[in-house]
């Protein structure tokens, strides 16, 4: 079937100007609602979406940042329908695809974050192995239940093949042509997130680009294995670029979210063996905060570092200081991506270097180092097409602000080392050197991890 015919078959993509049913999410954007979405929107997994925000601590800085993976899933799912309508047109992407694949695409964009719960991303990059991923939940709901059915009595495709999709583990040259409206560069994802991010946040960074240029641009990439775009859409994408660096440092890498943060991954990592895990899948941010106390309950400094992120009152960690690849580069890549454990007993032997210079016994959490997890983020560089040429040059190639970021590691450059202490410290740290502090105690972490080995 050609692209123009899987334009006027396939009721989302036929009806997208003139739907039977909308639903109105910020700002003032329609999404079409086809019967047989409707009906994946009413299910209650996609409805325990509208009670998990997302932006979990963000909303401590930017008050306003308290909408939902409900509305996100929704905007994806849209931008995706603008994607396919663009390059359904093009006979290189049309020829790839079938009614199946497209339909695949249409539900993973609508459910990518289906298998999401409160804090879903700060408790995965603890990496313990008892932590189940989200992308394992989503599959259990996708392949058994409600929509599982729903997927079998209207649609062409399974919960498999959604499950397959989301998790890259298709291998037919349409699989990996699809998966990356899904996940890469210029994915739908990124299209509304920091659309939607930056306008319930209140600032303008993630919507100064034009998204509307950007998917009139779409296009395939040299191989035809993904997306890449025209030379009209390069300075949008240069502004894309730019607004995903912004928002990542003003916003998501705030100094204060990352405070708050720091403070959740210790709290949940010292009560993971007490956590009833199933439950906290299952929960919303109502039910949260009462399983969370449960495991900090038995703990008096738990307890307390319980009531000081979630109490009645805000009493987050104060910023001691940081650290960027830029300025401290030897000793940033010493603590950059390091397993979360491993960060935990530098922050124990930083405590109690910092008790040994005050004189004081503090607990072991007075002191937090947070760090760039061990997963990275995708690097953005896309290939353009120039049709007067007719050849493929990578952003990166014809952009300055681009070469920068894709060359030298996103992370490195908009996530900072942080050391946070609690508020009672603030007042005592200025005679105290704390990267000498830091190098002290990196010795001390090296030191027992040569001890454990010695003795396995």
């Amino acid at each position: 079937m050609s692209g123009l015919n899987l334009l006027g078959d396939i009721p989302e993509l036929r009806d997208f100007e003139r739907p039977s049913s909308v639903v109105r999410i910020a700002d003032q954007i329609d999404i079409p609602l086809s019967e047989r979405v409707r009906k994946i929107v009413d299910t209650e997994p996609f409805q325990r979406l509208s009670k998990v925000r997302q932006l979990g601590f963000v909303s401590l800085v930017y008050p306003g940042a308290v909408h939902h993976r409900f509305e996100h899933s929704l905007g994806a799912y849209r931008i995706c329908l603008l994607y396919l309508r663009q390059l359904l047109r093009e006979p290189d992407f049309a020829q790839q695809v079938d009614r199946r694949l497209i339909e695949t695409l249409i539900v993973a964009a609508l459910l990518h974050d289906l298998g999401h719960y409160p804090f879903c991303h700060p408790i995965e990059d603890l990496g313990d192995s008892r932590i189940e991923e989200h992308e394992s939940l989503a599959a259990r709901n996708l392949t058994s239940g409600p929509i599982a059915d729903l997927l079998a009595e209207d649609w062409s495709c399974s919960g498999n093949d959604v499950v397959r999709l989301v998790a890259s583990s298709g291998t037919s040259p349409g699989e990996r042509l699809v998966r990356s409206l899904l996940s890469g560069p210029i994915d739908v994802d990124k299209m509304d997130y920091l659309y939607r991010d930056s306008l319930h946040a209140g600032v303008p960074y993630g919507r100064n680009f034009d998204s509307g240029r950007l998917i009139g641009a779409l296009c395939l990439n040299r191989t035809q294995s993904g997306l890449a775009i025209t030379t009209k859409g390069k300075t949008a994408a240069e502004l894309m670029v730019f607004a995903r660096y912004v928002m990542f440092s003003e916003v998501y890498w705030h100094h204060a979210v990352r405070s708050a943060t720091a403070m959740f991954q210790r709290l949940f990592y010292e009560c993971l063996e007490r956590l009833d895990l199933p439950r906290i899948y299952a929960s919303d941010e109502a039910s949260f905060p009462g399983l969370l106390q449960r495991g900090a309950l038995e703990e008096p400094f738990l307890a307390e570092l319980f009531l000081d992120l979630l109490g009645p009152k805000r009493c987050l960690y104060k910023r001691w200081d940081q650290l960027s690849s830029v300025r401290h580069g030897e000793l940033f890549a010493r603590i950059a991506r390091r397993p979360f454990p491993w960060l935990v007993r530098l922050s124990t032997y930083l405590s109690q270097r910092l008790g040994g210079k005050l004189g004081l016994s503090i607990p072991e959490t007075s002191v937090l180092v947070d760090a760039p997890p061990v997963n990275l983020e995708v690097q953005f560089d896309v290939d353009v097409f120039d049709a007067r040429s007719d050849e493929y040059l990578k952003l990166r190639e014809l952009s300055p602000v681009t070469g920068v970021l894709a060359d030298r590691q996103f992370d490195n450059i908009v996530k900072q080392i942080r050391v946070f202490v609690h508020p009672s410290l603030k007042n005592m740290l200025a005679p105290i050197n704390l990267i000498e502090l830091l190098e002290q105690s990196l010795v001390d972490v090296d030191r027992e991890i040569s001890d454990v080995e010695a003795g396995q």
